[in-house]
């Protein structure tokens, strides 16, 4: 555990060289070429390099009380990682392993339909996509639409202003869920790809990411979390998440709920009849409605979710126990 709790430590000093995390220095420096473009159009008669770096970097945001809250949160996760279920989560390999033995019996052969690798990167890269944005997908459309999940993803929605580390800004049961979706999604991946074109797997990469996930990220992903204003017009955001659809999801209003699930593309949110695009939408508030308690440190962030489980738990077993015996078991 020890040894856990010292490379989770040391991962954190990690991310800007890291090009599998969003923190990358390449992902940050094309978020702000991105943001200079959107400054320049909005501020086509009073340009400066004061002005942009005022708009960028604007301490009423990155020093807010949300902010450091993300902040906070960032550092604590972690170490709640190393210390609680990282020796708990799913890995890939004995996924892949399954997946890759089910299918060999399914079809009664183990040798691979394919010898082609030119192919097998492509097919490989692209199915490794594809499960990774679709499961992205479709968990974050759960954690909304199922009301226990929905009280440790309002943690996310509470951030009343947006820093790229609002990525971040997360409940520990949600990190499970997601890291065990990311085993999930890689081990079916390579588990099929496996079968299809055995052993000598390898994926179209640059600078070890997926060539898919790095340009999407290089795009401006780091501006989906901010407020700067970064739309791809309605042409591409039928097909592509834009970092302004994404500040749509987190809006306030109620027009805004339960829209723009996807984390690149969209046409998931297509199929489930969730699109919003960004269109002429110009002013957005961040944050849960106006009736929903606010988390306002780390052990309300933590304690308050797992509360509000509870009661639920208790108001369903409630209503089961009087469907069975009547309101004179009480």
């Amino acid at each position: 555990m020890l040894d856990q709790f010292t490379t989770e430590l040391i991962a954190l000093g990690k991310y800007l060289i890291d090009p599998n995390k969003r923190l990358f220095i390449g992902y940050l420096l094309g978020a702000a070429l991105c943001a200079a473009l959107v400054y320049c159009i909005q501020n086509r008669h009073s340009k400066s390099a004061k002005g942009f770096f005022l708009y960028l970097l604007n301490p009423r945001i990155w020093l807010h009380k949300s902010a450091l809250l993300d902040y906070q949160l960032f550092i604590v996760n972690r170490v709640i990682r190393a210390l609680l279920w990282a020796p708990l989560i799913l890995t890939m390999v004995p996924i892949a392993i399954a997946v890759s033995d089910g299918l060999e019996w399914l079809f009664n052969t183990t040798e691979p339909l394919s010898n082609n690798q030119t192919l097998a990167v492509l097919v490989f890269t692209l199915v490794l996509f594809l499960f990774d944005d679709f499961t992205r997908f479709l968990l974050h459309y759960l954690m909304h639409r199922i009301p226990i999940l929905w009280e440790f993803h309002k943690v996310h929605h509470s951030a009343t202003v947006m820093t790229p580390m609002t990525v971040y800004r997360s409940h520990p049961v949600e990190n499970f869920l997601y890291a065990s979706r990311m085993a999930i999604a890689q081990g079916c991946a390579v588990g099929i790809c496996y079968f299809v074109f055995g052993p000598t797997l390898s994926m179209a990469d640059i600078l070890g990411a997926n060539v898919f996930i790095f340009l999407f990220n290089v795009m401006g992903s780091n501006l989906r979390h901010s407020h700067v204003k970064w739309r791809w017009g309605n042409a591409i955001e039928k097909w592509l998440i834009s970092p302004m659809q994404h500040q749509i999801h987190h809006g306030r209003e109620e027009k805004y709920h339960d829209k723009n699930f996807g984390t690149a593309l969209a046409i998931w949110d297509r199929i489930f009849g969730t699109l919003v695009l960004s269109g002429n939408i110009s002013y957005l508030v961040f944050g849960l409605g106006k009736n929903e308690k606010q988390y306002t440190s780390v052990l309300a962030a933590y304690v308050m979710p797992l509360v509000a489980c509870k009661k639920q738990f208790s108001a369903f077993t409630k209503k089961y126990l009087k469907s069975l015996f009547g309101s004179k078991f009480y």
